[in-house]
């Protein structure tokens, strides 16, 4: 029987599993930073519910991301506060990023170039 960590692995050997994996990324990492905010508030999903008006099952769905929808900016900003936070959007040139993730890497495989 394969373990998680070897399932996972054999998945993303597969380019289209990959790149839905990929396509996840941001999400996770969203989810992720709600996680830690609440680990580092020390505090419950059922204290953040009834501190933001709801149930410990829809904070659950919240952190999680199985909802059937995309929570509102409204009930995030609650979430946030519940915690202490403020909730930050902004908007990121996606050109502007990648760019710079290129150049990284391309200064990453110079380094090692260099050291070899």
């Amino acid at each position: 029987m394969l373990t998680h960590k070897e399932l996972k692995a054999r998945a993303l050997e597969r380019a289209d599993v990959k790149a839905e994996y990929d396509g996840l990324d941001e999400e996770f990492r969203f989810l992720d930073e709600f996680l830690k905010a609440r680990t580092a508030a020390g505090v419950t999903q059922a204290e953040v519910a009834e501190r933001i008006g709801t149930t410990q099952s829809a904070v659950a769905r919240l952190e999680s991301g199985r909802g059937k929808h995309s929570p509102s900016i409204a009930t995030l900003e609650k979430y946030a506060h519940a915690l202490g936070c403020r909730l930050e959007l902004r908007l990121v040139n996606e050109m502007s990023t990648r760019k710079a993730e290129g150049k990284t890497a391309r200064t990453t495989r110079t380094k090692k170039l260099r050291a070899a």
